[in-house]
């Protein structure tokens, strides 16, 4: 009996095809956190103000909402990717030079970067292993996503120190979660794109990076 070579050749055309979407959005994944940690180190040598921090983020929005969706599945996309990580790594230079400033301050840095890199590979890892369908975590990170953008504009009026800790600790459970539903996301969804899941995944990198490093400023003795 002969094989059907259709039968055959469809699961090992999806394989290849999933690898690839995998290995392109890890790959640019890399170039991109270097590129922003390099945008990031020269804009705390410039001591970047926090007004010009303030328009890089809104750039860096802007970019995401009207600019990536229309270039998602072109080669402009990646561009706009470098653009998009490349300003955000410009506005945390504030932030860095605030820790960095304390006499423990690299240490807080560094011990920030190891946390969340271990976060990342955990949980990325986890999930790319297992290869588990965290689809149904959506509407559950869309509620948290909302409940956190309430607590953290009534903590503007608030300046409540125990609710921006709180704050900060579930940010980092809720980008946990994005990155297990992104992951997920690669490996089940046919028609995932390797430039928008690579923004989604930096963005969860680097809110659990700036939320380590706000947790373990709060404990330093400095702060």
């Amino acid at each position: 009996m002969q094989n059907n070579p259709f039968v055959v050749t469809r699961p090992r055309t999806a394989a290849l095809e999933l690898n690839t979407v995998i290995r392109n959005t890890y790959s640019l994944l890399s170039l991109t956190l270097l590129f922003s940690a390099l945008m990031a180190f020269v804009s705390t040598s410039m001591e970047m103000s926090r007004i010009a921090s303030l328009f890089c983020s809104i750039g860096a929005l802007l970019l995401m909402w009207f600019v990536l969706p229309r270039t998602a599945n072109s080669g402009a996309g990646i561009g706009v990717v470098f653009a998009i990580t490349g300003l955000l790594g410009l506005s945390i230079g504030p932030m860095l030079n605030h820790y960095l400033a304390l006499h423990n301050g690299a240490q807080l840095v560094m011990t920030s970067l190891g946390g969340t890199g271990v976060i990342f590979l955990g949980l990325s890892g986890y999930a790319l292993t297992t290869r588990k369908n965290f689809s149904f975590m959506a509407g559950f990170l869309m509620v948290g996503m909302f409940v956190i953008v309430l607590a953290s504009i009534g903590n503007i009026f608030f300046h409540m120190p125990a609710l921006q800790l709180a704050i900060s600790a579930a940010v980092i459970m809720l980008m946990a979660g994005f990155i297990l539903y992104e992951t997920s996301q690669l490996i089940h969804d046919p028609n995932a794109n390797y430039i928008v899941a690579t923004v989604s995944l930096y963005l969860s990198i680097l809110n659990i990076f700036t939320s380590l490093l706000q947790i373990l400023g709060v404990f330093s003795k400095d702060d």
